[in-house]
């Protein structure tokens, strides 16, 4: 479902991007190529100067919350993964390549590309470099806590590509049936179109 907020703005979404039937996009919202975005996902600028942009590539996956406080935005870099149930909450800029897990509540924040934050974290008013990771059930509410945090390991970087890479397969997968579907409600249109059509009969002379 799309629609309008109430400064009456609506979505901005690429042709290219797949969304899924019960997911909710409201307001200033910027989708752009190829993002798959899951079903029950919620993507609401509603709020009066808020706005979302989610970038290339990305996956918003089922049950995810992107919303944004007044006069703030939300940017999801390119190539990002919000998996299965995570909170992102604007003002809040995650960069390219960023992976948020199952649960975590990401809030006011700056996260840098290629940063990791695993399941069921929070990760509140700080600023996050790249290629980072925040390991699971951690919170970091402190830019003192942030020193403390590991670099990406080579087995989390192919994963959070592989994630990508999986949602970009099922995005194509979807858009695929979506347009079998269509031509096969055509199909049956003419179909029924053609047996109920009344024959032409020819006057006798």
């Amino acid at each position: 479902m799309q629609i309008q907020n109430p400064q009456k703005q609506y979505p901005k979404i690429s042709k290219t991007a797949w969304i899924a039937e019960t997911a909710v996009i409201v307001g200033n919202v910027t989708i752009k190529d190829d993002v798959f975005v899951g079903p029950n996902a919620v993507i609401r600028a509603d709020e009066p100067g808020s706005s979302i942009v989610i970038e290339n590539r990305c996956n918003v996956q089922d049950n995810v919350v992107v919303h944004g406080l007044s006069d703030s935005e939300v940017i999801i870099g390119c190539g990002s993964s919000l998996a299965h149930g995570c909170i992102v909450h604007g003002p809040c800029r995650i960069g390219e390549g960023c992976f948020v897990g199952f649960g975590a509540v990401v809030f006011d924040c700056n996260i840098g590309k290629d940063t990791v934050i695993l399941h069921n974290t929070t990760v509140r008013g700080v600023e996050v470099p790249s290629c980072k990771v925040v390991p699971d059930g951690m919170t970091v509410t402190a830019q003192a806590g942030v020193s403390d945090l590991e670099e990406l390991t080579r087995e989390l970087e192919e994963f959070k590509k592989s994630v990508v890479e999986a949602n970009i397969d099922l995005l194509e997968g979807y858009k695929k049936l979506a347009e079998e579907e269509e031509e096969g409600k055509e199909g049956f249109g003419k179909f029924i179109q053609t047996k109920t059509e009344s024959p032409v009969k020819e006057e006798s002379k």
